[in-house]
């Protein structure tokens, strides 16, 4: 799990957070906020393990808001905590490429007015990195199980599926 800021057109700050699965690259839970405390991450990490999971480990950083109160909270699920070093990102590179990807392909290209304007930006872009967005980790497959296809055959048709509008407010 992990957060990252996102700037707004009016100069404010938002806190992305997310817990993400590293077997197949899942986002298995996100939100949006503007001040991120200990007692909010605690509540979204009830809803992101309702019941139980078979996580072994969640790996963190050292961010005040992920607090020994989280650590606690964690493990009471069974799963225990391990957090990384101080300033070292590569540690949990999964999901800081994560980060990485989002910002490269969604937050670079659009202004973010609001809250609920980057919470339907990041919906959107959850589902495409879930169902249409392959990675080489997976063998070209998606996060969702969509394989690649092994033997392309001259004559197929390429047939576009529309996808929500990522720029209405």
């Amino acid at each position: 799990m992990d957060f990252f800021t996102v700037p707004t057109l009016t100069f404010g700050v938002l806190y992305c957070f997310f817990v993400m699965a590293h077997d197949r690259r899942r986002i298995l839970h996100w939100n949006v906020t503007r001040h991120p405390s200990s007692a909010w991450v605690m509540q979204q990490l009830r809803q992101a393990f309702p019941y139980d999971y078979s996580t072994k480990y969640l790996i963190f950083d050292r961010a005040t808001n992920f607090s020994e109160e989280v650590a606690t909270l964690v493990k009471s699920f069974g799963i225990e905590p391990k957090r990384t070093s101080f300033r070292s990102p590569w540690q949990n590179g999964v999901a800081e490429r994560w980060v990485g990807n989002c910002r490269r392909d969604l937050l670079d290209h659009v202004i973010v007015l609001n809250q609920r304007h980057l919470k339907r930006l990041m919906n959107e872009y959850v589902r495409y990195y879930h169902e249409d967005r392959t990675h080489l980790a997976l063998a070209k497959g998606t996060p969702a199980g969509r394989q690649a296809v092994k033997n392309s055959v001259c004559g197929h048709k390429i047939v576009s599926m529309p996808r929500g509008s990522l720029i209405n407010v």
